[in-house]
C-alpha cells in the first residue's frame, strides 16, 4: 500500500473554521495493491468537508443506514459534508487509487453550489484526468513544504479543482471516448505550436487516422469551435499582442502570425476585432482601445 498525506500545522485533528471563505486542512492519497482491505468508518462524520477522487480501480461507499453498497468506479468523486456519517472501503484486488482533500470555511456551501455541486449530491461524475491528480499532488506538496503563502496557494488549487469539476458537469455534448479526448488535446497542442504555419486540416486529420469531417465534428464538441476558427483566434490574439507591445509594422506582424498577404491579414483582423490592425494601433495611441471587440 502507498500512502502520502499532509496536514495543516501538522495537526491530525479535524476542525471547522469560518474565519475565511475557504481553508484547506489536509489532503492525501492511498494506492491499495498489497493490503487486502482498507476500511474507513466515522459514524459521527467530521467537522469539515471532504472530496475523494477515485483515480483508478473502484471504492465502496455506504451512504445509507440500510447498508447499501454504492460502488464508485474510477472517474468519479465523492463529497462528504460536516457531521455526515462516513463509511467506505477499498480492496487490494481492485488496485484502488484515491486522492482526498478536507476543507472548511465560511462560504463553502455557496461555493459548492456555484461550481455545480448541489446539496444532495454525493457522487460526482468527473471523468479521469491527469490534471486532477496533478492538483492533488501539488496540494500535498504545499502542505508538506510550508513555503510562504502556502495556505493561499492551497485555496487556489482547490478552487481550480472545483472549476474543472464544474466544467465537466456543464459541458454539453462531451466527448466521452478517452481516445478521442486525448486526440483533441493533441490537436490543440499542435495548433498552438504551429499556428503561424500553413496547417491543412484534412492532412492533419489523415495523419491521425480520422476523416476530416469526423475530426472537425469531434474538435468542435471538444473546443466549442472549428479547427480553423481556433487557429485564426490564436493568430489574431497574438497579432493583437504584437500591435500593443512592438513597433513592427502591420505587414511584419501578419507574417509573424502566419499571413503572407497583408491585405488578407487586415481583413481577417477587422472581422475578428471590428477594426483593422492600423486602426487598432491608432486607437491604442489615443486611448480609445476599449472600443475594440475582444
Amino acid at each position: 500500500m502507498y500512502i502520502n498525506s499532509a496536514y495543516l500545522n501538522n495537526s491530525l485533528i479535524d476542525f471547522m473554521d469560518k474565519s475565511k471563505p475557504l481553508i484547506v486542512g489536509s489532503c492525501g492519497t492511498y494506492h491499495l495493491f498489497t493490503h487486502p482491505r482498507l476500511p474507513t468508518y466515522r459514524p459521527k462524520g467530521r467537522l469539515d468537508f471532504q472530496i475523494l477522487y477515485v483515480a483508478s480501480g473502484k471504492a465502496h461507499f455506504y451512504f445509507n443506514n440500510d447498508g447499501t453498497d454504492t460502488v464508485v468506479n474510477a472517474g468519479n468523486m465523492v463529497i462528504y459534508r460536516p457531521k455526515e456519517p462516513q463509511k467506505y472501503e477499498y480492496f487490494g484486488i481492485d488496485q484502488t487509487e484515491v486522492y482526498w482533500v478536507h476543507f472548511t470555511g465560511s462560504d463553502i456551501k455557496n461555493m459548492l453550489r456555484k461550481y455545480g455541486i448541489s446539496d444532495d449530491m454525493h457522487v460526482i461524475n468527473t471523468g479521469t484526468s491527469l490534471e486532477y491528480t496533478r492538483i492533488f499532488k501539488q496540494m500535498i506538496l504545499e502542505l508538506q513544504r510550508h513555503q510562504s503563502d502556502y495556505p493561499e496557494m492551497l485555496t487556489l488549487l482547490l478552487r481550480q479543482l472545483l472549476i474543472l469539476i464544474h466544467r465537466q458537469l456543464t459541458t454539453e455534448n462531451k466527448i466521452k471516448n478517452v481516445f478521442l479526448d486525448t486526440e483533441m488535446e493533441k490537436a490543440i497542442a499542435y495548433f498552438n505550436d504551429n499556428y503561424n504555419t500553413e496547417i491543412n486540416i484534412e492532412e492533419y486529420a489523415a495523419s491521425r487516422g480520422m476523416s476530416v469531417s469526423w475530426f472537425i465534428r469531434c474538435f468542435k464538441q471538444y473546443a466549442s469551435t472549428t479547427p480553423m476558427r481556433y487557429i485564426v483566434s490564436i493568430r489574431i490574439t497574438n497579432a493583437q499582442v504584437l500591435l500593443e507591445t512592438t513597433d513592427y509594422n502591420v505587414t511584419e506582424i501578419g507574417n509573424i502570425v502566419g499571413y503572407d498577404n497583408p491585405l488578407y491579414f487586415s481583413r481577417i483582423f477587422k472581422k475578428q476585432r471590428g477594426v483593422s490592425p492600423s486602426e487598432y494601433r491608432a486607437q491604442l495611441k489615443t486611448g480609445n482601445s476599449h472600443t475594440i471587440l475582444v
